[in-house]
């Protein structure tokens, strides 16, 4: 171990590599509610990819288990280390290298935010419109769980932003993949095939991605109706009108009341119509005129309206910023509430309403309860899963995940399978699929050490 840690320092520098007790409870953990926290043996923080590199290499000749970092925000496991692993930190590596306007993309290390991204971008007016509620995370860790947000409706998840990589193979190899052009037909597409496998892969030390021009006139529109399958059947119905939301969620009575209460908004909603409302529809519209944005706004609520909506709200600014931003850490708020899980599975849209109908009756028989939000433009359902007891809530969860296959559907939209869901998708998916999966898996990483346990339970691969 004290060789491994040496030939690591060696590396990144004394200063750049932590062990034992240098190592903070911040590293040995993500948000995930279900994945107990684990020191590693060794924390590394590179500046570069050559770096990486180098690292990866003592890790495969001492089979040292790997897992990668960003910021540490995701929901499922994928960047809780192993006890005998090292974490490779992307803390260093934040550096926003090139907003490139003329081909509308950013060149960016993988430990930049968000929240630093957006930032620079704004200066160009342009901007990176994958937003997934969480403005601290990282753009490698977005890359890694091919992260959505509210804002996927219009504008894709994160491997839709996503042009081009360089990225780390575990044996030390550095590649690039795809690039500034936004389209490719030559071989096997490596950019796509990164995205999303929660380092599983390699780790991107680059990241190429995809900016839009910053539109400057917003509004939000926030439709109470009292009936949940109202709220669902007027979905299909805006996103066919043409008016383009970029926004499009629903919030159901009881999480909408948590978030009122935590964040302490004033929407302007009359106790009596707060009172029999099941569920919220918001939508968000931009525009680069106001007074298109205002004909559009007019026009979704009178069709808000005619669909059922009890009546039609036009927030003003801060009222609408603050609800978006609830709204985006609807996770802290069901965490505070003392939910024990926090899902997020995905249905084709047109099947939203049947299946929280159906989430929320197996909650029910298991003695316990399914309350939330979602996408409603993209079927992405956010439940936060009360079920004290674990045996109960493991074949809960089963089910529900059992039933949302069945709609045509997936066990994550857009949280990654990490450590905490890897076992219900080897028991439910199709077989000829895992092993597929298995043996791309083995293919980039012979030595089988970028994070074990992750999308395959441990010892499946």
């Amino acid at each position: 171990m004290g060789d491994v840690a040496a030939r690591l320092a060696e590396i990144v520098g004394d200063k750049n590599l932590l062990t034992g007790g240098a190592i903070s409870e911040d590293y040995a953990h993500d948000e995930a509610l279900t994945a107990e926290p684990q020191k590693p043996a060794y924390v590394a923080k590179p500046a570069t990819a050559e770096e990486v590199a180098e690292l990866l290499k003592v890790a495969s000749e001492n089979n040292v288990p790997v897992t990668a970092r960003g910021s540490g925000s995701g929901l499922s496991g994928a960047a809780r280390p192993r006890a005998d692993g090292l974490l490779i930190s992307f803390e260093r590596m934040n550096a926003v290298l090139e907003v490139d306007t003329g081909n509308h993309v950013a060149v960016v290390q993988p430990g930049v935010t968000l929240a630093e991204l957006d930032a620079k971008t704004a200066e160009a007016g342009l901007s990176y419109t994958v937003y997934p509620g969480e403005l601290s995370a990282s753009v490698g860790g977005n890359v890694g769980t091919n992260a959505g947000g509210m804002r996927a409706i219009k504008y894709g998840v994160t491997r839709n932003n996503v042009l081009g990589l360089q990225a780390v193979l575990p044996t030390g190899e550095i590649i690039r993949t795809g690039g500034k052009t936004s389209k490719i037909s030559t071989g096997y597409d490596l950019t796509q095939l990164i995205i999303g496998s929660e380092g599983t892969l390699a780790l991107a030390t680059e990241i190429t991605v995809k900016l839009h021009p910053r539109l400057s006139h917003g509004a939000t529109v926030l439709a109470p109706f009292g009936d949940f399958g109202q709220v669902m059947a007027a979905v299909p119905a805006v996103v066919s009108s043409g008016l383009a939301p970029h926004i499009l969620e629903y919030i159901d009575n009881l999480t909408m009341a948590a978030i009122v209460y935590n964040e302490k908004l004033e929407l302007g909603v009359p106790d009596h119509i707060r009172e029999t409302s099941e569920a919220y529809l918001v939508v968000a519209l931009e525009n680069r005129e106001s007074g298109r944005l205002q004909e559009d706004v007019e026009q979704v609520g009178e069709l808000l309206g005619e669909l059922g909506a009890t009546d039609v709200y036009v927030l003003e600014g801060g009222a609408a910023r603050k609800l978006i931003e609830a709204r985006e850490k609807a996770f802290w708020t069901a965490k505070a509430a003392g939910a024990d899980d926090v899902i997020d599975v995905v249905v084709p849209r047109t099947a939203m309403p049947q299946f929280i109908s159906k989430a929320r009756e197996l909650a029910m028989a298991a003695g316990g309860g399914a309350l939330g939000c979602g996408h409603a433009g993209d079927g992405n359902v956010h439940l936060g899963i009360f079920c004290k007891d674990a045996d109960r809530r493991k074949r809960l969860l089963t089910d529900i995940f059992s039933y949302a296959m069945e709609l045509g559907g997936a066990i994550s939209g857009e949280h990654g399978l990490g450590r905490t869901k890897a076992s219900y998708h080897q028991q439910l998916e199709d077989p000829a699929k895992i092993e597929l999966m298995r043996r791309i898996k083995q293919s980039f990483d012979p030595a089988g050490i970028l994070n074990p346990g992750v999308l395959f339970p441990e010892g499946t691969v």
